[in-house]
């Protein structure tokens, strides 16, 4: 897993939307990224995944969320509910479109860009889908979607320097290292930019 930091091109934009509406799935050539809202988080950290499952679309993995996933969409829950317009940045589950529609991963922004200044993106692919370029499918529509719907321009990546997967994904990508970081969690990380051009 690694974040990624965006910035929005000058002026800012007015950030609205319709809280009652549920924010479509961002749609790649494989894969549907679809929005994990409170009617499908609230059953599932409940316990109830036959209804979380119907909620969404999707098949849920075994033994999903663990521990640390349950902690994060604890807080992206508390956060929907208290601001339910951020609910199509926070979490989005990636979702094979094959049968079953299975859930291969999540991603999601920390926040919209007017709430908490940039947008910074993470991602998780669950060890059974790794190295199938899910990953780059999944950020590519991500970066997309936010430079097309809500002007963002510039992302930056930081990575650890022995996460060697996302090192090799953020130079295929076109990322540039600009400088270095440390990091309360997870040390130190190197920082890299990509700056795109108009949708």
């Amino acid at each position: 897993m690694y974040s990624f930091t965006c910035s929005r091109r000058v002026p800012p934009p007015v950030y609205t939307c319709d809280v009652n509406v549920k924010p479509s799935p961002i749609v790649t050539e494989r894969l549907d990224l679809v929005s994990l809202l409170p009617d499908v988080l609230q059953p599932l950290l409940a316990g109830r995944r036959a209804e979380a499952e119907g909620a969404a679309g999707l098949t849920l993995p075994d033994a999903w969320p663990d521990e640390h996933d349950e902690r994060f969409l604890r807080l992206r829950l508390g956060q929907m509910l208290e601001r339910p317009e951020t609910g199509q940045w926070l979490a989005r589950a990636i979702v094979l479109r094959r049968a079953g529609r299975p859930m291969v991963g999540h991603i999601g922004f920390h926040g919209p860009p007017e709430v908490i200044g940039r947008a910074e993106l993470g991602y998780t692919v669950f060890p059974p889908f790794r190295r199938r370029g899910f990953a780059r499918e999944a950020t590519l529509a991500m970066m997309g979607w936010a430079q097309r719907e809500h002007n963002v321009s510039s992302f930056f990546v930081s990575v650890s320097p022995d996460n060697e997967p996302s090192l090799a994904l953020a130079a295929g990508l076109g990322f540039v290292q600009v400088g270095e970081q440390m990091d309360e969690e997870d040390g130190l990380e190197y920082v890299f930019e990509l700056a795109r051009g108009g949708p």
